[in-house]
């Protein structure tokens, strides 16, 4: 049966299917507690950089950035997730699946952006530190801002517009949430064009990978020919280093399982490969940051010392 896209009204999400009811309550509860981690660690790690006038460089606004991006990214998976665990019904609109996939896959990709402009900041910092002022002005880094945000929005805007063109056959979708690839695979005519620009894309921030992995090529050098560095790259560089490996395994599990994966994996551990980018690299990112740079640390525990204080006050 052929179904005009524009015309349809829900898809149904099928990863719950197989899930009993007494794990729905544990995993609501593990997600909940999740969910409430990752909103407090990035706006603890923002308010601090906020409020902290020596935290107001460049480096700590990237950071900043990626702390938003992880609120801007689970807020569109975790309340909708959180309600299909407690509903009989896993049914979300046509408009509202295309928008969780724009949200969720747009927040994906910007991460990538922040880390490669975080990874240009420290080569910067490291490598031409008397040059780094005069390059990384504040409008240079408002413009890595935009750039960190806009392009990744606009590639996904265009992916789901021309997903929103075609004819689709179905509307059960096998994920917790709504994911391009699994829409393109219920069209009823060719995704070839959706297939080239979803590779175009793809190879996009792959470039971004490899570029962030040549700059640290130069950074490890460096730090090796200048012992009197080496501090100041372990502890700027290694968070940010971890931040990477933690975004790109979470993802690169993701994208290669939807479009290779087998049937034949259990449907909870398809889950667990599908929703982890959305879980581990958000709570974890921050309290990397925060444990590991001492500006961040010692600055969120004046803060937190200093608002003990007015209480008892």
């Amino acid at each position: 049966m052929m179904i005009n896209a524009t015309m349809l009204g829900s898809f149904t999400l099928l990863g719950l299917r197989d899930t009993k009811a007494k794990y729905r309550l544990m995993i609501f509860a593990l997600t909940l507690l999740c969910y409430i981690l990752i909103i407090l660690v990035n706006v603890a790690l923002i308010l601090t950089i906020l409020l902290e006038k020596k935290l107001h460089q460049p480096m700590y606004v990237f950071l900043c950035n990626l702390c938003f991006n992880s609120l801007y990214g689970t807020a569109a998976f975790h309340p909708k997730f959180l309600f299909d665990l407690l509903s009989n019904s896993h049914v979300i609109s046509y408009a509202g699946c295309l928008l969780q996939v724009f949200f969720i896959y747009s927040y994906a990709t910007t991460d990538f952006s922040i880390l490669a402009v975080m990874c240009y900041d420290r080569y910067l910092a490291l490598c031409r530190p008397l040059e780094y002022h005069s390059i990384m002005t504040k409008q240079r880094v408002v413009l890595l801002v935009c750039f960190s945000r806009l392009v990744p929005m606009i590639c996904q805007a265009i992916v789901m517009i021309m997903t929103s063109k075609l004819t689709l056959c179905g509307f059960q979708i096998n994920k917790l949430y709504c994911e391009n690839w699994s829409i393109l695979k219920l069209s009823c005519e060719s995704i070839t064009l959706n297939n080239i620009v979803g590779y175009i894309v793809i190879l996009l921030y792959t470039g971004h990978a490899l570029s962030i992995l040549c700059s640290y090529v130069q950074l490890v050098k460096f730090s090796l020919k200048y012992p009197e560095r080496r501090r100041k790259f372990l502890q700027t560089c290694t968070p940010h280093l971890m931040c990477l490996i933690n975004v790109t395994a979470a993802l690169l599990f993701d994208v290669m399982y939807a479009r290779y994966g087998s049937d034949s994996v259990p449907q909870s551990l398809r889950n667990f490969m599908a929703i982890q980018f959305l879980i581990i690299p958000p709570m974890l990112n921050p309290i990397i940051y925060g444990l590991n740079l001492t500006q961040v640390r010692s600055s969120c525990l004046k803060l937190c010392r200093y608002k003990r204080q007015v209480q008892e006050f």
